[in-house]
């Protein structure tokens, strides 16, 4: 993708997405996800309703009139994405592809944060870390991570939840809101999943394809493992192929729902055909 194409998907996505956010998710993201605590602003006279454990014993004698203290949230908060750019993400039969729509749900949240006075940070990978940007505020951020999400390419193909989740863990002393994003076509991530909700709000958000699900029937095709490269003929019509790819589609997403009910993450699942709002906003009002 030369740098003019970068540049003119860049800003579709950054008007598209941002558009959503100023008027559909920042209001819902900032309900859903609270500060680290309450810190004290200011204090005022006591008005009916208010609650007596509030009041500055100390100013109320001072004016002889009942004062109370009054705390705001402390809303900073630190929002990672980690996103999977193995090669399966590259698989896509409808609208687009897994990477575009993972790459502009990332964005709705991105500017969401910012909005919301929060600082960003993504990390990347495929069976090892590709990439860490750090956590900072600020538009331009956002815009150089929306061109990673657009133009950056993985060194391997293969999938590494737990690799990715051990890493950013040990990256991450305090507490962040996390999501991950991927296809979860992986297993063996049940206990780093489970470490890292103890000590992270994680949301782990699950894209896939219709056709994962069911083989289309269309014959004899050759068809390429995207993340090991083997090419294989199969015949699509057979009964026991069919079975066999279901099979497979329903063990990996069985995983997924048990390792994240287990570890106490939130759970989105969006399939590329899916509206991705109506399920980001469904989510968060849940919460």
């Amino acid at each position: 993708m030369d740098t003019k194409e970068l540049l003119q998907k860049v800003r579709r996505i950054e008007i598209k997405t941002r558009r959503l956010s100023d008027h559909l998710f920042s209001g819902e993201y900032q309900s859903s996800f609270k500060g680290r605590g309450m810190s004290f602003s200011e204090v005022r006279e006591y008005q009916f309703g208010d609650d007596i454990r509030a009041i500055d014993w100390n100013v109320t004698a001072r004016f002889n009139t009942p004062y109370i203290k009054v705390f705001e949230e402390e809303r900073e908060l630190t929002v990672v994405l980690l996103v999977d750019i193995s090669g399966s993400e590259s698989f896509g039969t409808r609208n687009q592809k897994k990477s575009d729509m993972i790459a502009e749900i990332c964005a709705v949240l991105s500017f969401s944060a910012i909005q919301n006075n929060d600082k960003v940070g993504v990390l990347f990978f495929s069976d090892k870390v590709e990439k860490f940007i750090p956590p900072k505020k600020g538009k331009r951020h956002i815009l150089r991570i929306i061109r990673e999400l657009v133009d950056f390419k993985a060194e391997s193909k293969g999938t590494d939840i737990s690799e990715a989740l051990v890493y950013l863990s040990n990256m991450m002393k305090k507490k962040a809101i996390l999501f991950l994003l991927s296809d979860f076509v992986d297993d063996g991530y049940s206990d780093a999943m489970s470490f890292v909700s103890k000590r992270h709000d994680l949301t782990n958000i699950r894209i896939f394809d219709e056709h994962e699900q069911k083989l289309p029937e269309i014959g004899l095709v050759r068809i390429k493992d995207p993340e090991t490269g083997k090419l294989k003929w199969v015949n699509t019509s057979s009964a026991k192929n069919q079975k066999k790819y279901t099979d497979f589609y329903d063990s990996r997403n069985k995983y997924f729902q048990h390792c994240s009910i287990k570890s106490g993450a939130g759970m989105i699942n969006i399939r590329t055909d899916d509206s991705y709002v109506n399920k980001l906003l469904g989510y968060f009002k849940r919460r």
